[in-house]
């Protein structure tokens, strides 16, 4: 068995250079860049939907519910989870999304026409749907 240390020609190195014991750190910082930059590009993305400032009250039950959500926007706008939907097809499009399912919640803009969600409650009442509105709590009068 034949061994040979240094400078012997049956080796990797035949030129007699050391071994480079650094790490090349440059494909790693080309690769953090770019995943910073789809990061980057992407963050608002997760962000995105809806913009539905609900309204305050002093009390609200947290409920953990998983229901169909039925946004209205303060222009009037109605939404079945992310989707437009029109109101005179809302209870079909629950149906057919949601079979079997027996109640709902009604996100509406604080600042919406209280007709339109009269309108939309009385579509999903006739549907025998229970409703329950999504509100957020009112922290002023807390603290003091």
């Amino acid at each position: 068995m034949a061994f040979q240390m240094n400078g012997g020609s049956g080796g990797r190195r035949s030129r007699g250079l050391p071994a480079m014991a650094e790490i090349n750190v440059t494909p790693f910082v080309d690769v953090a860049l770019v995943l910073l930059i789809i990061f980057m590009i992407t963050a608002h993305v997760m962000e995105s939907g809806l913009s539905i400032d609900v309204p305050k009250t002093k009390t609200v039950e947290s409920s953990t519910k998983e229901l169909p959500v039925v946004q209205v926007t303060k222009t009037g706008e109605l939404y079945l989870g992310n989707e437009p939907v029109n109101v005179n097809r809302l209870v079909d499009e629950i149906h057919t999304k949601y079979p079997g399912q027996q109640a709902v919640y009604i996100r509406a803009d604080a600042q919406t026409q209280f007709g339109t969600i009269a309108y939309v409650m009385s579509e999903l009442g006739n549907a025998k749907l229970a409703i329950q509105v999504v509100t957020q709590p009112d922290d002023r009068g807390r603290g003091r």
